[in-house]
């Protein structure tokens, strides 16, 4: 049975997959940053180095995570994406906060390795919701 739009495991379907975006592409940000820190500013996009938008990115992503991991945890009660999600969500938290004092190699790898751990749980977690069977449908009570 398709999804309807009104069907609130729809919704939590497409969190998943807006919290798998934002972790991509945080994990991405991160991994570039260095290398085109110099050309920000040329293309106006100087706004996307800034701490502040990195740390406001990294807490949407990391309240989206626990909202979608814990809701999809409760629907199929698989705890491979949560495995992945923890570790990825202290390596982005310590990236933003511990290590900005340090070297931006170590903020970087931190903060990369720990949006692609993200994402990954957000993918694991789509998996499965799609394999545990569950029908949503009229007569479901998630």
């Amino acid at each position: 049975m398709q999804p309807e739009p009104s069907d609130k495991s729809f919704w939590w379907h497409v969190a998943d997959r807006i919290g798998a975006t934002a972790s991509f592409l945080c994990a991405i940000h991160c991994a570039a940053l260095p290398f085109v820190l110099a050309i920000l500013p040329l293309v106006g996009l100087e706004f996307l180095a800034s701490h502040a938008f990195e740390r406001g990115f990294v807490m949407f992503a990391s309240a989206l995570a626990l909202f979608s991991l814990g809701r999809g945890y409760r629907r199929h009660h698989v705890p491979q994406p949560l495995t992945f999600a923890l570790p990825g969500l202290t390596l982005l938290l310590l990236g933003v906060t511990l290590a900005e004092g340090y070297s931006i190699v170590l903020h970087s790898v931190l903060v990369t390795i720990g949006g692609l751990l993200l994402a990954f749980s957000h993918f694991l977690n789509l998996r499965a919701d799609r394999l545990s069977g569950h029908i949503h449908g009229p007569t479901c009570v998630h």
